[in-house]
């Protein structure tokens, strides 16, 4: 093998008139939400610790860079043997970028970098004849059906719509400017390019097979083990240590990392950077980058004195944690009745749920109080997403990680009556209330949610009067037929010239919370055009909050009648969607809403 040379390169140049491939017998494009939101925190967090809303563009070059690792190329045909999953996820991310910058300049350099003309002919810059047609739909942001295609295509449909459900608000607006002018010049590679093909496998083999460094885990495992004098409670520990590694790798490979992360700061961090410039890492930022050299420095603060300490702090601890995280991943993936606030608040893309649920149980809690916790707390961090949604506050991870963790402070280890209390009175002291469901409406911003919450409440409805339908029903994206915001009005003004004032008047009363259903995507597009008189008569065959439209659903219908007189709401059948009756549907949906999100469940669940 002739000598190997790496070369820096930005996004920028990577990107810049070069096109690559993808061999067959590589493997597939992998990465899934968990990879997209982590690459999207990264990203967002590095550039907003430089980031001064009083900077100019000229700012951006002195900002920090960000090193994203080596990519590993053939020379004969510019292949790809290492960083495929990233530069995948990087083309759409730079696609989004396209679809929400504002200046036309700026778009057309960003397109540049991912779709343009080579030998006399335009395609991506990941030139893969199979993934054309998807990535095309993503950029003339159509609608695409991924039903039988491969495995990649699939992952990256669906992972451009985790880009744009998690990409925090603080970056969107005049801010994405600086963000793209960053990621382009700042985001750092070694390119690295061999003469054969086996050459580039060899180095691959190199950098993934051989020689690896420690992992933190295993690093924290190292340091824990060697305070532990006893050989035979050593070997325990060990033992101990390495199942509860399998089982929870067993779920995701990176889990036992990020299982640690979580517990260490809901345990133990007494401190997080502050949102200023300049702000110096604390325990929770450190925690996250070494959270092994953050253990060893801080032992005696957590309790680690003696050899008896790191054998308890292994044993009781690390393995209690890791089994109430686990059941945590379950409950978040497969829909349990008696934890379903951790189902919705997982379904909200909201990861600080693990932390915040850790934090509330002591070790010594039984199993019972145990319980209790993860329900309360849940429960809460349902009402807390929810009702700032409402308010059009944001819960992205970047902007409420240290609000979260101040609340983490204060919920640590409480008592399960102390811990309701506190949790019902910091509910009624805040600033957003549900009632804002009277102000809201779908945009850019609350898309990502709208789903949910008018699938939580049609699922509410059916489990009140006996229907067999569940909120999974509704909200999983996977089926062939997955459900869609269906817009009570169809688009076209020219049919309301009578109502509307305006267009921009019409426009914002059809996109309104009241004037909103959920229907399965077939029936949303074949009820697209209609007029609301057609659809009235249609939507008596589809779910219940659909259904209740019309005039036949309150006959020979006891239950829901009486659900109507148990919760004192104001359902009825709407002849005309008028201005009146959008404003009288939206008082309905934000009254629903006080019932199904109602902090008095607080109260109740820790009894």
């Amino acid at each position: 093998m002739k000598k190997i040379e790496g070369t820096p390169k930005t996004l920028r140049e990577l990107f810049t008139g070069v096109k690559y491939t993808v061999h067959y017998y590589q493997r597939e494009y992998m990465w899934g939400k968990k990879q997209i939101e982590e690459l999207i925190e990264d990203l967002t967090s590095e550039f907003l610790e430089y980031y001064n809303e009083d900077d100019s563009l000229k700012d951006v070059p002195y900002y920090g860079h960000y090193f994203m690792g080596s990519i590993v190329l053939t020379d004969s045909e510019n292949a790809i043997i290492d960083g495929q999953q990233r530069l995948t996820s990087l083309t759409l991310l730079l696609i989004y970028l396209y679809h929400n910058l504002e200046d036309s300049e700026e778009k057309a350099e960003v397109l540049n970098l991912f779709y343009f003309k080579k030998s006399g002919e335009k395609s991506f810059n990941l030139n893969v004849e199979e993934r054309e047609e998807c990535l095309k739909a993503l950029k003339n942001d159509e609608t695409f059906d991924t039903t039988d295609m491969p495995e990649s295509v699939r992952n990256i449909y669906r992972n451009y719509k985790y880009i744009e459900e998690l990409f925090p608000e603080e970056v969107k607006g005049q801010t994405l400017l600086f963000f793209k002018d960053w990621l382009l010049d700042n985001l750092d590679f070694i390119r690295i390019i061999t003469q054969t093909e086996q050459d580039a496998h060899k180095i691959f083999v190199s950098m993934n097979d051989r020689g690896l460094s420690l992992t933190e885990t295993e690093m924290l495992k190292g340091y824990l083990l060697s305070e532990i004098k006893d050989d035979k409670e050593r070997n325990k520990c060990n033992d101990m240590w390495k199942q509860t590694i399998l089982n929870l790798k067993e779920l995701d490979k990176d889990n036992d990392s990020t299982f640690i992360k979580n517990w260490l700061r809901a345990q133990f961090a007494a401190s997080i950077r502050d949102t200023k410039k300049d702000a110096v890492p604390r325990d929770f930022d450190i925690i996250g980058n070494e959270f092994h050299k953050w253990v060893r420095e801080n032992s005696s603060k957590i309790g680690l004195y003696k050899s008896d300490n790191f054998e308890l702090f292994i044993k009781n601890d690390f393995i209690k944690f890791s089994k109430i995280y686990q059941r945590l991943l379950k409950y978040s993936n497969e829909f349990d009745r008696d934890y379903e606030y951790v189902y919705y608040n997982a379904n909200n893309s909201f990861t600080l749920q693990y932390q915040l649920i850790m934090a509330s149980i002591d070790p010594k809690d039984p199993e019972e109080i145990t319980n209790k916790k993860i329900k309360l707390v849940s429960c809460f961090v349902d009402l807390f997403v929810i009702s700032r949604v409402f308010n059009f506050k944001t819960v992205d991870y970047s902007a409420i990680k240290n609000r979260v963790f101040d609340l983490t402070l204060q919920i640590r280890r409480l008592p399960l009556d102390e811990l309701a209390e506190y949790l019902y009175n910091y509910f009624n002291k805040s600033e957003f209330k549900v009632s804002g469901a009277r102000w809201f409406y779908l945009n850019g911003f609350t898309k990502r949610y709208m789903l949910h919450i008018i699938s939580r409440m049609t699922n509410f409805i059916d489990r009140e009067i006996g229907l067999p339908y569940s909120f999974e029903d509704y909200v999983n994206r996977d089926v062939k037929n997955p459900c869609d915001i269906e817009h009570v009005l169809a688009n076209h003004f020219n049919q309301h010239t009578e109502e509307f004032e305006s267009e921009e008047s019409f426009l914002k009363y059809r996109n309104k919370f009241g004037s909103l259903l959920i229907l399965p995507r077939d029936k949303n597009r074949s009820y697209k055009d209609k007029t609301y008189e057609e659809k009235q008569e249609m939507y008596f065959s589809e779910n219940i909050l659909a259904r209740s439209l019309n005039e036949k659903c309150y006959q020979n219908n006891p239950q829901f009648l009486k659900f109507i007189d148990e919760f004192n709401l104001k359902f009825k059948p709407v002849e005309h969607f008028t201005k009146k009756a959008i404003l009288e549907r939206q008082e309905l949906y934000t009254e629903l809403g006080k019932v199904i999100w109602n902090n008095e469940k607080l109260l109740e669940l820790k009894k």
